[in-house]
């Protein structure tokens, strides 16, 4: 569905008319005198610029229609913060951060649900030793002392494994 929806994207984006350093200056000049009218043209005039830069990003754990939309972001930010300077430079270098700043978080997010996904199937393996040890189901209490954590620790983790069950079953 997400690719459906890119593929969309990229079929419309074909149309429009880029604009030229020469436009993007006229246009700019006419924003900074107030015709806020021509706020969406130097926008839509930038699109396949930002595409362009997107398409560097493809492939580093981030959905293609999250990165447009971030570097789309970061382009509305860059007209209405711009000021002076080349705008097309301007304009890369605040993408640039701004697909940067994405893959980092993506990252980190995945990396997070990683070291949970570890310590999840820690718990249920130790889990399993001690029930086959003590004939019986460890209390938090023993789980916690076995894998040197808090009960406190070991309750989050049973939490996240069964809010991870409820999705699944929903």
């Amino acid at each position: 569905m997400r690719e459906d929806v890119f593929q969309m994207y990229l079929e419309e984006i074909k149309e429009i008319k880029s604009c030229d350093a020469a436009e993007n200056v006229r246009l700019l000049k006419e924003l900074e005198s107030g015709n806020a009218a021509v706020k969406d043209r130097i926008i839509e005039g930038n699109l396949k610029m930002v595409l362009e830069m997107v398409q560097e990003y493809l492939n580093r754990g981030v959905l293609a229609g999250d990165l447009v939309q971030e570097a789309n972001m970061a382009l509305v930010m860059a007209v209405a913060e711009y000021r002076e300077g080349s705008f097309e430079d301007f304009v890369r270098a605040r993408v640039r951060e701004a697909l940067l700043a994405e893959v980092e978080e993506q990252s980190k997010e995945q990396e997070t649900a990683r070291k949970m996904l570890d310590r999840v199937n820690k718990l249920k393996d130790v889990s399993q030793e001690m029930a086959e040890e003590l004939g019986r189901e460890a209390t938090v209490e023993e789980l916690a002392q076995r894998m040197e954590l808090t009960g406190d620790a070991v309750k989050e983790i049973m939490k996240l494994t069964l809010d991870a069950m409820s999705v699944v079953g929903d």
